[in-house]
């Protein structure tokens, strides 16, 4: 009989969903607050939001210690940033450095998915996706995660995005108002927790505008 090895990994995957929206001039981020592994609940109060500059969000699905570990390296290159211009990083800047990170990375990589949602220099929302090598696009809307397989499709058909194949190039900002956004995230969770185990207790969502930044939560399920 042969021996079996015993299969180690440097990865877990801690699950969880995240979700962004750009609209004309806000952009809306959103992520559940369970960390799993397993069939184990680690925490029922974990924020995947991460401020990254006054108009940058991140959030992040995957393996949460290498998210923490990207986190705060992003925080220091950002800090040696404002140190020589003086002043805080744009958002497709951000976009770029994170891709820049990841791809550094591609040989041993964060097991991270990340999206990326702000304001850009004009003041519309964007939104960047990204896969954990680096790989990114700027999108209307975009979703990472354990139930991004089950959101996905939701979003596509609420709003259809444009093809980036069209000449000339149409603008990826989805049609919808701030709250209708935000309506429609809520809907997004509320459906996928009833089918992936991974999502659910709490959903937070952050709202991004000319204003600032503001926060809110909703109940999800807990089973």
């Amino acid at each position: 009989m042969t021996k079996q090895a015993a299969n180690w990994s440097p990865y877990d995957n801690n699950g969880g969903s995240c979700v962004a929206i750009a609209g004309i001039d806000y952009c809306v981020i959103a992520a559940d607050t369970r960390m799993s592994t397993g069939y184990s609940i680690l925490t029922r109060e974990y924020s995947k939001i991460c401020k990254l500059a006054d108009q940058s969000l991140m959030a992040s699905s995957g393996f949460q210690a290498d998210v923490k570990a990207l986190q705060k390296f992003l925080a220091a290159k950002h800090l040696i940033y404002q140190h020589q211009h003086n002043k805080q990083m744009s958002c497709p800047a951000m976009a770029q450095l994170l891709s820049n990170t990841l791809y550094y990375k591609r040989f041993f990589p964060y097991y991270s998915f990340n999206v990326l949602g702000g304001l850009d220099t004009e003041g519309k929302g964007c939104v960047y996706t990204y896969d954990a090598v680096g790989s990114y696009e700027r999108v209307g809307y975009g979703c990472q995660g354990s139930g991004s397989t089950l959101i996905m499709p939701f979003l596509d058909n609420q709003l259809k995005s444009p093809s980036p194949l069209l000449l000339p190039a149409q603008d990826a900002v989805t049609p919808l108002s701030e709250v209708e956004a935000v309506d429609l995230v809520k809907t997004c969770f509320a459906s996928a927790t009833e089918r992936d185990i991974y999502t659910g207790d709490k959903l937070e969502i952050v709202i991004l505008n000319a204003d600032g930044i503001r926060r809110e939560y909703m109940e999800l399920r807990k089973d």
